[in-house]
């Protein structure tokens, strides 16, 4: 795992609007008539419906998309009891994983009480604001009495994320374990170190599931709970094993199962080697296993491992289960959280890991393809069908139970909506970054004597997206990172008027002359050109000395292309360039093109375009659904203008791209609404499709869109993304933030690992 320095968490918390998350009017606000809806007199009416029948207020409120995060701070993270205040950050977090990934509301709520009857007093008092509580980082014992007397008392889901988040995920790592191994639930024997909420949760479900308890030897801190140990609580009693085992080392013998939940590095590899044929083992410790990865692989090679790690195979992570468990109960008004509900939750994790996997988690992943086997018993978190199959899984079972209050009468439509309920695409960042992070390449920074491209540079070298090359005066940034305390360990410093050799200038000179002399450059103004950033930069993209380059953030966008134009030229297939943004907004990703090039562009190149965006759509593991845009509907206009340029291109695609999802010309709305534009022209070649990819006929509309999107706060946009070189170079905005120059970096190393064919 990629090491995170003090500073860089503070800054991530401080900077700009303090927090994680914020609250968000979801109704007009502007005139003086929004206010008295929202307000006095017009609240009055809707407060009058739920006094008549207080399920109203899930009609009237946001109730039914709001959960609460409680804690008191007794037991965070790995830190311990440290506070409801010092919980704060923590909770935060979560709310922000509830929200991108499953769309649910989440107010963070730390109570300063540690007396349990006194904190179940204060959650039932808050609980009619809520559709659900999820109890979070609350010490064991206690939490079982919190929980196990909220889910008496309230007459909404309460789930204790702690306990019920690791079981559920770990049993569908469990379940589909024993389907690869043949061995049977009813007869594993299973070692569970640690007895706390995580520990004694799982080992409850997977009683529920079929595992004896006679056959669990549970460990705290002190050892076995055995029946020589005394002054058990209750909840430790549950667990008390017959055998007379006294020690982890003895409780490995011959176990089929291994669960840890505890402190790292506390399983030896003989310890491993001497469970039974084909072992399970989970080792969940963070961010330091019970046993590392390779320890245990490297001990015994019929194992299937499981950690709480991304770096390694089936990761154990609670945000596969509880935004979508949630999701489900909220959606239909769920009263409890069932046993019911989390077996459907781990039935439907443990087919979905069973199931073809898509082309593009694939690929999120670096993988030609992810097959159900030891490698893959657990979904990725960034499958995107996680929200469709384990929130309709629990609703269902809701509903079968009898604990539901609304009933789904169309599954597919409630499918849909999930799907739609998604907002700014941070899965499509984050599968970027991910994919870059399989086989990152060696980035050039044209401009490292910036703090904030040097602070992008430390990003993607500490998390693995990229091997960066800083260009620039060495001194002054080795002084940058030594004042800032960042961390680049050996990344490479190329000072063009300190280390750089005669020879290498004057080798990369002659390949430029060759390149530009009939074009009217001198060899003498070649050599001089190597002593610019962005010419040798890009020369050491062109030599194979690096894989991309990165520049633009502190010049003018038609300066910095210049030089790689020159050096690394146009695709010969294409013979012109383009440029395109990413558009992160509430409605989904939109890909815009051409935003940064083309002025007047002729037919062929709107063509050309269209192709070079379809290709690197499709690198991003997104199908492009593609309009060309103009002030007209399919031919409506006659007379001369960008219209018929928009419907010549259209024409050449349709004959020589046939399998694009393509059509135009069309004006932006019926774009952006399929149904609408399927209702009044059906023949459209995108059916009732929102396109996803929009191609403008001149830079004017295509810039100024972004632009103003961007500005408005509508959309996050990501880009240029330059298309069309021969090798990958892109150019930043200017003054762009630490977050866009990673973003670019990200891209810059997915094409340079097209070129590569990874």
């Amino acid at each position: 795992m990629a090491k995170i320095s003090k500073k860089d968490a503070l800054d991530y918390h401080k900077k700009g609007r303090p927090g994680k998350i914020e609250v968000i009017p979801t109704k007009p606000h502007n005139t003086q008539f929004d206010l008295s809806l929202a307000y006095t007199p017009g609240v009055a009416e809707p407060c009058l419906e739920i006094q008549k029948d207080v399920d109203n207020a899930y009609k009237y409120t946001a109730k039914g998309n709001l959960v609460a995060v409680i804690s008191n701070g007794t037991a965070v993270l790995g830190l311990g009891d440290i506070g409801p205040e010092a919980g704060k950050p923590v909770m935060e977090g979560k709310g922000l994983l509830f929200k991108i990934f499953a769309d649910v509301d989440v107010f963070d709520i730390e109570v300063d009480e540690k007396d349990p009857k006194k904190l179940i007093e204060v959650v039932k008092a808050i609980a009619p604001t809520f559709g659900g509580i999820n109890l979070e980082d609350i010490k064991a014992p206690e939490c079982f009495e919190i929980e196990q007397t909220l889910k008496k008392e309230l007459n909404i889901p309460v789930f204790h994320d702690d306990q019920h988040g690791t079981a559920i995920i770990s049993s569908a790592g469990l379940l589909n374990a024993l389907e690869i191994n043949g061995k049977s639930i009813e007869n594993l024997k299973v070692v569970v170190n640690g007895a706390g909420a995580a520990a004694v949760s799982c080992t409850r479900l997977y009683i529920s599931l079929g595992v004896k308890p006679e056959n669990v030897v549970m460990l705290d801190s002190r050892g076995v709970l055995n029946a020589e140990r005394t002054n058990l609580n209750k909840i430790k009693e549950e667990f008390v094993t017959k055998r007379k085992i006294n020690t982890l080392d003895e409780a490995f013998v011959d176990a089929d199962v291994f669960l840890g939940l505890s402190v790292g590095n506390v399983v030896s590899k003989d310890m491993v080697r001497s469970m039974a044929k084909d072992p399970i083992v989970f080792a969940m410790a963070n961010p330091n296993p019970e046993i590392s990865y390779e320890d245990a692989t490297e001990a015994r090679k019929d194992i299937i491992m499981a950690t709480g790690r991304s770096d390694y195979p089936n990761q154990i992570n609670n945000v596969l289960g509880f935004p979508f468990i949630f999701r489900g109960a909220l959606d239909v008004r769920a009263t409890s959280i069932n046993e019911e509900m989390k077996i459907a939750a781990v039935k439907a994790l443990a087919k979905l890991a069973k199931e073809y996997v898509p082309e593009m988690v694939a690929k999120a992943y670096n993988q030609q393809n992810i097959v159900f086997g030891k490698d893959y018993i657990i979904p990725k978190p960034l499958d995107p069908r996680l929200i469709t199959t384990i929130s309709v899984a629990v609703a269902k079972a809701a509903i079968e139970t009898g604990v539901a209050r609304k009933k789904i009468k169309n599954w597919d439509d409630y499918k849909q909506e999930l799907i739609d309920r998604l907002g700014f695409d941070n899965k499509l960042v984050m599968g970027i970054r991910n994919k870059a992070r399989q086989a990152p390449k060696r980035v050039v920074f044209a401009e490292a004597t910036n703090f904030k491209v040097l602070k992008a540079a430390q990003f993607v070298y500490r998390e693995g997206i990229a091997k960066p090359i800083l260009l620039g005066n060495q001194e002054k940034i080795k002084s940058l990172i030594k004042d800032n305390k960042l961390e680049l360990g050996d990344v490479p410093i190329i000072d063009l008027h300190k280390n750089v050799s005669d020879k290498k200038r004057q080798e990369f000179a002659k390949i430029l002359y060759e390149k530009r002399k009939r074009k009217g450059m001198t060899y003498n103004e070649a050599v001089e050109k190597m002593f610019s950033r962005d010419y040798f930069g890009t020369m050491m993209v062109e030599t194979g000395e690096a894989d991309a380059f990165i520049s633009g953030f502190s010049r003018k966008y038609s300066s910095t292309i210049r030089p790689a134009l020159d050096v690394i030229g146009i695709k010969e297939q294409i013979n012109h360039i383009a440029g395109m943004y990413i558009m992160l907004s509430k409605r989904g990703t939109l890909f815009l093109a051409d935003t940064t090039v083309n002025m007047n562009p002729s037919a062929q190149t709107l063509v050309d375009t269209t192709i070079l965006t379809a290709a690197q759509v499709k690198r991003f593991n997104v199908e492009p659904k593609i309009a060309l845009l103009s002030y007209s509907n399919f031919g409506s206009f006659k007379g001369k203008g960008s219209p018929v340029r928009v419907e010549e291109a259209t024409e050449i695609l349709h004959k020589t791209q046939p399998d694009l999802i393509v059509d135009g010309e069309m004006q932006a709305n019926y774009a952006l609404n399929g149904k609408l534009r399927h209702k009044r022209y059906p023949f459209n070649k995108l059916g009732d499709s929102d396109a996803n990819t929009l191609i403008f006929p001149n830079l004017s509309s295509g810039n100024i869109t972004y632009k103003v999107l961007q500005s408005y706060g509508t959309a996050e946009a990501i880009g240029p993304i330059l298309m069309g070189m021969k090798k990958p170079v892109h150019i930043l905005q200017r003054d762009s933030s630490v977050r866009e120059i990673i973003n670019m970096v990200a891209i810059a190393v997915i094409d340079a690992q097209a070129i590569s064919g990874e």
